[in-house]
């Protein structure tokens, strides 16, 4: 494992131990969260010493629920940190409606002192929500990169497992909070405590951010075939302004017939009910995690009418657009 020099990087007493606050948000993902904490733990065992700290505070100072159900005790509520402190706001399911004005007034307080702040899984909207990610590399998990690129224009999101860009830090969710951990034990203590710490905890394929988050499409769809990948390639990366079958199937060598059968036979579809999916898969999430109206959703999702859309979503989801943003209106935005 190898880790250029980062503005992440502080220096510091070596015996005044790195404390990390961590910011639980309501439904708040717990593989994220204890990952990140299991290796700081981990950390002290292999220094011999209280290398690091930690503090797990939330909005009421009380209790916080992840989105398994587990119920947290929270060591206290926001209050006044240290310059340096190292925050990781802690995502999870609709963190639109857990990323409150006051969180967000508390997070931008804080963070004109200078230090660090990180987001965890889908936490990467708080931050950006905050103007703490305006010009800076970002990342969010893939479920929402569809609704954060459409939100947060000014913020340069990638695909990568987890981004140090300065002094913010964001992860794609699930495992990649260790990634990152482990990048920062080992800018502070050096590449072989780190890999300590990831030899405990049983993980061998420690990635950088140079990793992508997804799946290889081939792994996805279970198939391994060299045009049918670079066609569905073709299909993510052109949602917006879809390209005719005949098209995708010149750009691998192949007749468009030859490409329906393909199509047909590993994914037991055509190449166009494919792509449709593709795109009401899209526009489902936008209308869930966004407040696009429902016109620049069909229109950001490749349907040229409102009609269109609303017809070729209800033969697919069994319900309206309009009755999908309804059933999530719920949610609180800021």
């Amino acid at each position: 494992m190898s880790h250029p020099r980062s503005a992440t990087r502080i220096p510091r007493d070596t015996d005044k131990p790195r404390r990390f606050v961590f910011v639980l948000l309501e439904n708040f993902t717990l593989l994220s969260f204890a990952s990140a904490v299991e290796c700081l733990r981990i950390a002290n065992r292999m220094i011999g010493r209280e290398a690091y700290a930690w503090q797990v505070v939330g909005e009421d100072g009380g209790t916080c629920t992840c989105s398994a159900g587990a119920v947290f005790a929270l060591d206290a509520g926001l209050e006044e940190l240290s310059r340096d402190d190292t925050v990781m706001i802690c995502g999870g399911i609709d963190v639109q409606a857990a990323t409150t004005k006051k969180l967000l007034a508390w997070l931008r307080r804080e963070a004109r002192k200078g230090l660090i702040v990180g987001g965890l899984c889908t936490a990467a909207h708080t931050l950006a929500k905050a103007g703490l990610l305006d010009g800076k590399r970002a990342t969010i998990h893939w479920e929402n990169q569809d609704s954060f690129a459409e939100d947060f224009e000014e913020v340069f999101l990638t695909k990568s497992v987890f981004v140090a860009d300065g002094n913010r830090l964001t992860t794609a969710g699930g495992t990649s909070s260790l990634d990152l951990m482990l990048k920062l034990i080992a800018d502070d203590h050096g590449e072989e405590i780190a890999n300590a710490v990831a030899d405990q905890l049983i993980y061998a394929s420690i990635r950088t951010d140079q990793d992508t988050q997804r799946l290889s499409v081939p792994t996805r769809i279970g198939v391994r075939h060299p045009k049918l990948s670079q066609v569905i390639r073709q299909m993510e990366s052109n949602i917006e302004e879809p390209v005719s079958p005949s098209i995708l199937a010149q750009e691998v060598g192949m007749s468009t017939r030859q490409l329906e059968r393909l199509f047909r036979r590993y994914l037991n579809r055509s190449p166009k009910r494919y792509y449709m999916e593709l795109r009401l898969q899209k526009a489902r999430n936008l209308l869930m995690q966004t407040d696009m109206s429902v016109i620049n959703v069909a229109l950001a999702c490749g349907f040229a009418s409102p009609s269109h859309f609303s017809k070729c979503y209800r033969a697919h989801y069994e319900t309206t657009p309009y009755r999908e943003r309804g059933s999530h209106a719920t949610r609180t935005t800021v």
